[in-house]
C-alpha cells in the first residue's frame, strides 16, 4: 500500500485540526491513523537501533541521538534551519580556516625537518672516516 501524505495537522495538544477541503471525515481519520502508525513505526525502529547500539557499543548512542534529533528537528521546527544556517556557515568557515592553517604549519615544519636532515646527510658525506685512518697507521 503506497504511503500518502496526511492532510491533517496535529496541534500542540495532539488533536487533529479540521481536514483539508474536499476530504471526508472517514478519509481524514484513516490518514491520521496512518500518520500515527508511521510515527509509532519510526519510534520503534529508532528504539530497536538504540538497543542494538547499546548492546554492541554504548559509545554509539550519543551519535545516534544526534542523528535522530537532526532528522526530526527540521520537521517540527522548520524555522530553526533558517535560524541556525548562519551559525553553521560560520562554524564551517572557522573549521576550514583552522584546517588550512594547520596544514600550512605542518608543511613548514616538514620542510624544516627535511632541511635539517639534508644538512646532517651532507655533513656525514664530507667528513672523512676517522676510524679507518687511525686503524691503518
Amino acid at each position: 500500500m503506497p504511503k500518502t501524505k496526511v492532510d491533517t495537522k496535529l496541534d500542540g495538544a495532539g488533536s487533529a485540526e479540521s481536514p483539508a477541503p474536499g476530504v471526508d471525515d472517514a478519509t481524514a481519520a484513516e490518514q491520521a491513523d496512518q500518520y500515527r502508525g508511521d510515527i509509532v513505526t519510526t519510534a520503534a525502529t529508532v528504539a530497536v537501533v538504540g538497543v542494538g547500539a547499546a548492546v554492541f557499543e554504548a559509545a554509539l548512542l550519543p551519535g545516534i541521538v544526534l542523528g535522530v534529533a537532526a532528522m526530526w528537528l527540521p520537521q517540527y521546527f522548520p524555522k530553526m534551519g533558517e535560524t541556525l544556517n548562519p551559525l553553521l556557515r560560520s562554524t564551517v568557515r572557522g573549521v576550514y580556516k583552522v584546517g588550512h592553517n594547520t596544514r600550512e604549519m605542518l608543511a613548514e615544519a616538514q620542510e624544516q625537518f627535511h632541511d635539517i636532515a639534508a644538512e646532517v646527510h651532507a655533513e656525514s658525506d664530507v667528513e672523512p672516516p676517522a676510524s679507518k685512518g687511525a686503524a691503518a697507521a
